[in-house]
Formats: structure tokens, sequence, C-alpha cells
């Protein structure tokens, strides 16, 4: 077993199952995808470490735990389109790609095509990775089953939910300063409604961060 591979299968056994995620496509997801071909060169060795990684540009990506709790939360079916907001460099898109029907992963240019590179390198032939500003999603390939945002949010936009099948669900990192829920909202008759999962934290992703308002 490669050295690797042996920090993938300690990462799931002390950061996931001990999260009490015992679905077996996250387990099996997670064993498979090489998390160090989807972090920056510079944290190749931490790939597989208990916390966020940076990814650059003031971004993280989620710790394992983190992801594997939110999909856990979503439980991702075989028939599904998934869209996953703030990819990254393409591990939870990889992630997820084994467990949908078809996942778009969303970034700016900063990362869009290195995050496509891994992806084609991981053979994940069901995901792509949509070019643009994270806060307009991909309206075009939508509207989703499941929406996923890799990230902070103060404020959710009409863009995003609007692309959410009625019946869909959406996973959102709410944050209040450091402090941050996850919630899981569900799509019924065009409104949403939430409902906790658990703690987290993240930077806020470039757009989602709530305007300040002045007083005079």
């Amino acid at each position: 077993m490669s050295k690797f591979a042996e920090r993938r299968r300690i990462m799931v056994d002390t950061q996931v199952r001990p999260a009490d995620v015992t679905k077996y496509p996250i387990l099996e997801a997670m064993l498979a995808i090489p998390r160090e071909s989807f972090v920056p060169d510079s944290e190749v060795e931490a790939a597989y470490a208990d916390r966020n990684l940076p990814l650059g540009e003031g971004r993280e990506i989620f710790e394992a735990r983190t992801l594997a709790k939110i999909l856990d939360a979503l439980d991702v079916s075989g028939d599904e389109l998934v869209l996953d907001i703030g990819c990254g460099l393409g591990y939870s898109t990889a992630v997820i790609s084994r467990m949908a029907q078809m996942v778009i992963g969303v970034e700016d240019e900063n990362f869009a095509a290195s995050a496509q590179e891994a992806l084609s390198d991981a053979n994940a032939d069901n995901a792509i990775v949509h070019t643009g500003d994270l806060i307009a999603g991909a309206a075009e390939h939508g509207p989703y089953d499941v929406i996923i945002i890799e990230g902070g949010v103060e404020t959710l936009p009409d863009a995003i939910t609007d692309q959410l099948k009625e019946g869909g669900r959406i996973a959102t990192l709410f944050m209040k300063g450091q402090l941050g829920e996850v919630k899981i909202g569900y799509k019924t008759a065009g409104k949403l409604s939430w409902r906790f999962a658990f703690n987290a934290t993240a930077p806020v992703l470039p757009g989602f961060a709530a305007i300040a308002e002045f007083a005079f």
C-alpha cells in the first residue's frame, strides 16, 4: 500500500467514521479519491491533515470531516445532478462524482483549469468544471437536485437557489464572524426551509459576503 493510500485509510478511520458518517458510498469515495492530487503543491504532505487546507486567494479546502458530514446530510443518490460551487482544485467534485450521476463544479479562472485537469487525471468522467463567478452558479447545466457551496456564506443569492429543483437540497455553511453553521435547505413550493446540521468554519467565498450597511 502506498504512503498516500495508507493516509487515506487513516483519514477515513480517524476523521470520517468517528463523525458518525457510515454511508458506504461516502466512505468508498473518500478511500478511492487521491486527495493529494487536489491540493496545492505546498500542501501535498498535509493533504490528509485533520483541518481545512489553504487553497490560495484567501480560500480554504474543507477538512474531510466537514465534506463527509455535508454529503451524509444531503444523501446524494446515483441518479442525481449536483452543483458543486467553489470546488477549488476539484477534490469535492471528484468525491461527489462517485456518488452522483453527474456533477458540475464551479470555479473562477484562478482554479478552474487546474481542477479540470485533476479531475481528468482521476478519470472522473461524469464531472466537469464550469469557469465563472461563484455567485452565478452554472444555470445552463441545471436545474440541480443538489447544490453544495464549498466555503463560508453570509448572504445567499437568489441566482443560486433558483437553480435548485423543486424537492431539491442545498448545503450551505452560514458564517457569523468566526462561527459557522452548516444548514440543509429543502425546496418546497418554491421556498427553502432550513435545518441545522452541524458547526464548521471556513472563509467566506468571493461574492457571498454580506454588504455592509452604513449608518449616518
